[in-house]
């Protein structure tokens, strides 16, 4: 009886185990009901040694409503981002879930494309950014490349077609590498979950690619109130190449007049090449600055600024209204950017009525930025390619009396302060008597005075970074608010009369003319950036609680002024330490 009883059960999950099997795979066949007809597998490499794969897929049969497509899992730590879109309009985009797997099977990296609406014809893109690190470059060689790269995509359904091949300057020479040539697959028939890495060494003797990467890229467009358009770009680039980097390809804004370049110490440079290339006009910018060479050596960092004009028939005025026809931002840039920013400086008394932005990537903020008589917007964009189609443009509400705000400005200030002057002279005229003329002596400054200067400079600092403390310490509630208020009180009356001191050898430092007097200014607008800086940042600050402004733009304002700040007090220690030096 127990050997019936067990035979039977036997029986039964053998049973429902062949009839488990016998559905999913009829599961699978009704959602299969697609066919990939054909796949273009394209590797390019960037100017900047990136690597973009470009696989344009036609499908047939009934159209899927998610697409998945892959890598060899070795490439995901390097995919740095995946759009896709329909090929005939590269507009849209899709939605992208990365890093999912491949039906279960392992050694993939994935990715799933929502095919919503479905492209017309059944034919779309799908894109992946990889890291530079897949391109090596011979240091004892440095015309020799190698390129680690999966040689065919991996999908679900196997393409009855497929064409594979490397998209390279056209100096390349094909040297060596598991692949016969750059064009190494045409119309051949892939199997489902293709598993293929590739890797090719060739040889290049032209700057057509340099290994670097862009880290921070700023551009700033500014509106003159008589319609003219000015841009500054610039460009914070790492060597990450074996070589030297002497110069290095740029694209600017469409019909760009008046290029020039200068370093971030104002330092002019030489007038960049125009080089006019199928993909777009470019222009080689050389790392010479004030007649002084800067090669870029392995791993060092420079930025360097390029600034010119765009054609003024962009803004167009009407009454007191103006608009700013859309720029393209990227457009035929052929290197990647790790971080972008984009400014749009106003007329001072300018009023923002309206912002366009027609950009195809939804991770774009922006937000605006109000100071005392002038408005900006700032557009952020962390890794930025051609593909990343930017424009942006505005409007804005700008009455022509604000031309002469600033000359108005200067007169009264100026009238006022001869009215004061020739009243006082008035008042304090002497009886006439004869005149003596004392010939002018210039102030000589000792050692001793330049000293009492600094250490009253630190000792300044110092107490100013006390009560920075007291405040972080009450606000977290480690000290009484009485107590606070009491060591408050001496610290600002310290404070108060060391800043009199500080003036009056200030005013014998710039009366002894000279470097002394260059220094003080050069110390007066350092202080002046400093305040700013804090007043922006507490500005922001009541801004992001009120919500007017959002936390990326908050977070990218406050690394920016943190930034100036921290600039200005290295070149305040600097004119201190200088000081100092002078007295030993």
């Amino acid at each position: 009886m127990r050997k019936k009883s067990l035979a039977f059960a036997i029986w039964a999950i053998t049973s429902l185990i062949l009839a488990l099997n016998i559905f999913q795979i009829g599961r699978v066949d009704a959602e299969n009901t697609f066919t990939v007809e054909w796949i273009t597998h394209k590797v390019e490499v960037l100017y900047n040694g990136y690597i973009l794969i470009n696989d344009t897929i036609k499908l047939g049969g009934s159209i899927p409503d998610n697409f998945l497509i892959g890598l060899p899992y070795q490439y995901g730590a390097h995919v740095l981002g995946c759009v896709a879109h329909p090929s005939a309009n590269p507009m849209q985009r899709y939605n992208v879930v990365a890093g999912v797997p491949l039906e279960g099977r392992i050694g993939f990296y994935g990715v799933k494309v929502n095919l919503n609406p479905p492209p017309g014809n059944g034919v779309f893109s799908v894109f992946f950014v990889l890291s530079q690190s897949l391109l090596k470059q011979n240091a004892e060689n440095i015309s020799l490349f190698t390129l680690d790269f999966p040689a065919f995509p991996s999908l679900t359904v196997g393409p009855a077609l497929c064409n594979a091949s490397l998209v390279l300057p056209l100096d390349a020479r094909y040297v060596s590498g598991t692949v016969p040539s750059f064009s190494y697959a045409t119309g051949v028939a892939l199997q489902p979950f293709t598993y293929e890495r590739a890797n090719v060494t060739f040889l290049l003797t032209t700057e057509d690619i340099q290994l670097f990467a862009v880290k921070e890229f700023k551009r700033e467009i500014a509106l003159s109130a008589a319609g003219e358009v000015t841009v500054s770009d610039s460009y914070y680039v790492k060597n990450q190449s074996p070589k030297e980097i002497s110069s290095i390809e740029v694209v600017l804004l469409p019909d760009a007049s008046d290029v020039t370049v200068e370093d971030e110490f104002g330092r002019k440079g030489e007038t960049p090449a125009i080089i006019d290339k199928l993909t777009g006009r470019t222009y080689k910018v050389k790392l010479t600055f004030a007649k002084r060479a800067i090669s870029l050596k392995s791993g060092e960092a420079a930025r360097f600024i390029v600034k010119y004009k765009v054609p003024s028939n962009l803004v167009v005025r009407d009454g007191e209204g103006c608009s700013l026809s859309p720029l393209q931002m990227f457009q035929n840039v052929k290197y990647y950017i790790e971080e972008a920013w984009i400014t749009l400086t106003f007329p001072e008394g300018a009023k923002i009525t309206g912002l366009t932005c027609k950009c195809v990537s939804a991770d774009v903020a922006y937000g605006t930025v109000r100071e005392v008589f002038q408005e900006k917007i700032v557009l952020y964009k962390r890794g930025v390619l051609s593909l990343d189609s930017i424009a942006v443009g505005a409007s804005y509400a700008y009455s022509i009396l604000w031309l002469s705000f600033r000359p108005t400005l200067w007169a009264w200030a100026l009238a006022t302060f001869t009215c004061a002057v020739l009243a006082v002279w008035k008042k304090l005229k002497p009886p006439a008597v004869v005149g003596v003329t004392v010939p002018a002596v210039a102030v000589k400054l000792t050692p001793e005075t330049v000293r009492a200067f600094v250490n009253s400079y630190e000792e300044k600092k110092r107490i100013l970074a006390e009560i920075k403390s007291l405040e972080v310490a009450v606000s977290r509630g480690r000290i009484p608010r009485r107590r606070y208020k009491v060591q408050r009180r001496t610290l600002e009356t310290r404070l108060a009369t060391l800043s009199r001191n500080l003036n009056e050898l200030k005013l014998k430092l710039r009366s002894a003319g000279g470097r002394y007097a260059e220094l003080m200014h050069q110390l007066e607008v350092a202080e002046t950036e400093i305040n700013e800086a804090e007043a922006n940042v507490r500005s922001i600050e009541t801004r992001h609680r009120r919500g007017d402004l959002t936390l990326e733009a908050y977070r990218r304002l406050l690394t920016d002024y943190q930034r100036r700040r921290e600039k200005a007090e290295a070149a305040i220690n600097g004119i201190l330490l200088r000081l100092r030096e002078e007295t030993h």
